[in-house]
């Protein structure tokens, strides 16, 4: 990502030229407040928002000028649940695959192996508004996982969950990224969930990049002892 900006019309300025760098095979946390600016950066790193100056590539691909192959690289979890109701889980998961190009009997072998990994093959047959809010979550991860991108993105994945369920979805991210050597780029705003998985970090605040680096990294660099505090002093 090089020299990102964006004007939304009502004047808005969401991004202030703003470079960023997630390594491959990287946990990357991205974290700000609300109105930072970073609900608008992933859509534009997915290609579902048109950057008027700067240029994002996906292992190579622009994101603008070569969307196809740039959206095969990348699996994307958005933070509101939409999954097809009239659809099971399973269903859901094969339709996804097909989309992306997958064959019928691959896309049923990998629907099979996701399920499996969230521990959802018990509810393959079940739609999801029959499924918990912490199965519905996880669905949506392994939908966006279903064609094996190399990318994951993930946007406010444990927005309003509780304690219990965010470490549930804590511990299949894990997973995730360890098994399937997936690269992640996780924004959140909860601190705790950046020091427990991210491997860099960078904060982002009025649509700009203030700081990034490993947590130990910020910490040592703004002092405190904790990221938060790290992360307060660089939102001043």
């Amino acid at each position: 990502m090089v020299e990102l900006e964006k004007v939304y019309d009502d004047g808005t300025v969401a991004l202030r030229g703003v470079s960023l760098r997630v390594p491959p095979g990287c946990f990357f946390g991205l974290l700000g407040p609300n109105g930072s600016g970073k609900s608008t950066l992933i859509g534009m790193a997915s290609g579902l928002i048109r950057a008027p100056r700067g240029r994002i590539l996906a292992f190579g691909h622009d994101v603008v000028a070569d969307y196809h192959h740039a959206r095969l690289e990348l699996g994307l979890a958005a933070q509101d649940i939409h999954l097809d109701r009239f659809l099971t889980a399973q269903e859901v998961l094969v339709y996804h695959g097909r989309y992306f190009g997958m064959s019928q009997a691959d896309a049923r072998t990998r629907a099979a192996e996701l399920l499996g990994v969230f521990d959802l093959a018990a509810r393959g047959h079940t739609k999801p508004n029959r499924l918990s809010g912490g199965m519905r979550r996880r669905l949506l991860i392994a939908r966006a996982l279903m064609h094996r991108p190399r990318l994951l993105i993930l946007d406010e994945p444990t927005a309003g969950v509780d304690v219990a369920l965010r470490m549930e979805l804590w511990a299949y991210l894990r997973n995730v990224h360890r098994e399937e050597r997936t690269t992640i780029l996780l924004t959140t705003h909860y601190l705790e969930e950046a020091e427990e998985l991210c491997e860099l970090v960078a904060f982002i605040h009025r649509g700009e990049i203030t700081a990034e680096g490993s947590v130990e990294d910020l910490v040592a660099r703004f002092g405190g002892g904790r990221l938060e505090d790290a992360y307060l002093e660089a939102m001043r």
